[in-house]
């Protein structure tokens, strides 16, 4: 059977994020795939849901909401094992969604928080799809506005220095950088790399980027980390969940 389905980039958040060609790729689609993370994060599929009420012109389309496995902690067999084990419980959800609720000739969607190619899974959960022989999708990305660009755009920063590289990294990394790097920018878990990169760098820190609940701390980070873990702390017992990232700009070396 063949499928075809859109992944679709929505921004980090603000309605005003999705992008003209997104728009146009929601009124192509019948079939929406909302993901259900559970009551934590019922915001972002209502949020999902309101961009197609918002977006979609005169067209009938129906949703359909699916509960995401959630991942294992990382045992002995180490974090990347864990993930291979979700993405393999992720791909019989997808397949699930693909045979028995999509019909002949319909277009599917996923609508993927800010850029499907920036730390998301759609597009490796179809491709894993796609290497077997029932099953074949053809699908399209519609790139989005991704949180590293929220973030530099809501604190008027330039992401990268002249003639420096850029790290685009994670939580779980430390603040080690890379070659000539500079600036590392990190997705998720922002506050382990706070705990570790140097007092005297540049922070620039977001949560909820582009929501409503948005909150933005710049500043030095020996003066800033206090003030980011509390502000962060109470974000996350208030609305049981967070999403931040953080731009980590390393002090002069003096050379």
């Amino acid at each position: 059977m063949k499928r075809k389905l859109l992944v679709i980039g929505i921004g980090a958040g603000n309605p005003d994020y999705v992008t003209m060609q997104a728009v146009e790729a929601m009124n192509r689609a019948d079939v929406f795939f909302i993901p259900d993370k559970g009551e934590e994060k019922e915001e972002l599929a209502r949020v999902r849901r309101e961009l197609c009420e918002r977006y979609i012109r005169d067209r009938n389309y129906r949703d359909v909401g699916f509960d995401v496995p959630k991942r294992r902690a990382p045992g002995e067999d180490g974090y990347g094992a864990s993930v291979a084990d979700w993405h393999e419980r992720v791909e019989a959800v997808y397949r699930r969604l693909l045979t028995d609720e999509m019909s002949e000739g319909e277009c599917g969607a996923f609508l993927v928080w800010g850029d499907p190619a920036l730390y998301d899974s759609t597009m490796r959960i179809l491709d894993r799809l796609n290497a077997h022989d029932d099953i074949e999708i053809d699908y399209e990305v519609i790139p989005g506005i991704s949180a590293v660009q929220a973030l530099t755009a809501r604190h008027r920063v330039v992401l990268n220095t002249i003639g420096r590289s850029v790290l685009v990294s994670n939580g779980r990394s430390t603040f080690e950088g890379d070659g000539d790097a500079d600036t590392v920018v990190v997705m998720l878990n922002a506050d382990k790399a706070l705990r570790t990169a140097d007092d005297d760098a540049q922070v620039y820190w977001g949560a909820y980027l582009g929501m409503p609940d948005e909150v933005l701390v710049s500043g030095r980070l020996g003066d800033v980390r206090e003030e980011i873990e509390r502000i962060r702390e109470e974000a996350r017992r208030a609305k049981g969940w967070i999403m931040d990232s953080v731009l980590i700009r390393k002090p002069p070396t003096g050379d």
